[in-house]
């Protein structure tokens, strides 16, 4: 065996370890959940059986399943936006010298290392009608009490809320880091030039933020689609279906009314989503991205 051999199978064997639990752990259950989408749940007296398009023609004749989808497009569109220009001015602003800046930093990134169901029980607190503080400080101005989370007009953005102030923080830490790497001469070279600092953010800071920018879309992403800690904690999908996210009711359907092979279908519409979404992502942003 020569030593261009050796090496290479020395490099698979360090790979080893790592690609096998990738495999049992992430690959292995994408498969099964696609076979497992073609036939028909067991029970104790019924074993599996193959039905093939069966279980994806009641998931497209279930209303529930395009509620859930309905809102996750919303919350993606209302959590996604939101996170990812809050955690940009934020970078931006603990990133000049500014008087407290680590605990500003410290601020802003706490949210993150809470735990989710921490996270549902505070916003809970802020949330309870007439007594939680949102509804002190709206009453201490002359507004009328709400129910945030009971009422269908509102329970939605209020779970938009939590995860934009869960996420944002946790963003801003790739984008200051990004901010730390482009050189300072480049806006000092704009300033003698005259640019406003809008003008030198949108075309010289934004353009250099972009690789990062694709990486947090790909992140915000996915996590608008796995969110159900809060929902679990702070809604259980109500009312009336107001709240319910396509993971709570994937999650719903699996281990509340035990029907595994219908929750197997919702999963495999789920990543053929995030896989869509993804590539148009890649394929859209990669062009207009400057790498250094």
């Amino acid at each position: 065996m020569t030593a261009y051999q050796r090496a290479t199978v020395h490099g698979w064997l360090l790979l080893l370890p790592a690609m096998s639990c990738l495999a049992l752990f992430t690959h292995w259950p994408a498969v099964a959940s696609i076979i497992d989408s073609f036939y028909s749940t067991p029970r104790p007296r019924r074993p599996s059986r193959f039905i093939g398009l069966d279980n994806y023609e009641a998931m497209i004749a279930d209303p529930i399943f395009w509620r859930a989808l309905v809102n996750n497009f919303w919350f993606a569109v209302g959590t996604i936006p939101l996170s990812i220009g809050l955690a940009i001015l934020m970078a931006i602003w603990v990133n000049d010298r500014i008087k407290g800046q680590s605990l500003v930093r410290m601020a802003y990134f706490t949210p993150t290392i809470l735990p989710m169901i921490a996270v549902a029980n505070i916003w809970l607190f802020f949330f309870t009608p007439q007594y939680g503080l949102i509804e002190q400080v709206v009453q201490l101005f002359g507004g009328n009490a709400t129910n945030w989370l009971g009422s269908g007009d509102t329970a939605l953005f209020a779970v938009i809320v939590v995860a934009v102030w869960k996420e944002a923080g946790f963003f801003m830490i790739f984008y200051l880091a990004a901010l730390q790497g482009i050189s300072p001469s480049l806006g000092e070279a704009a300033a003698i030039e005259g640019a406003s600092r809008w003008y030198y953010f949108r075309r010289v800071l934004f353009p250099l933020l972009m690789p990062t920018t694709l990486f947090v879309l790909i992140n915000a992403m996915i996590n608008a689609f796995r969110m159900v800690d809060h929902i679990v904690v702070m809604t259980k999908g109500g009312p009336d279906n107001a709240t319910i996210l396509l993971l709570y009711y994937i999650y719903q359907v699996g281990f509340s009314f035990w029907d595994t092979a219908y929750a197997a279908t919702l999963t495999c519409v789920l990543l053929a989503l995030l896989a869509i979404i993804a590539f148009v992502q890649y394929g859209w942003l990669e062009r207009r991205i400057h790498y250094r």
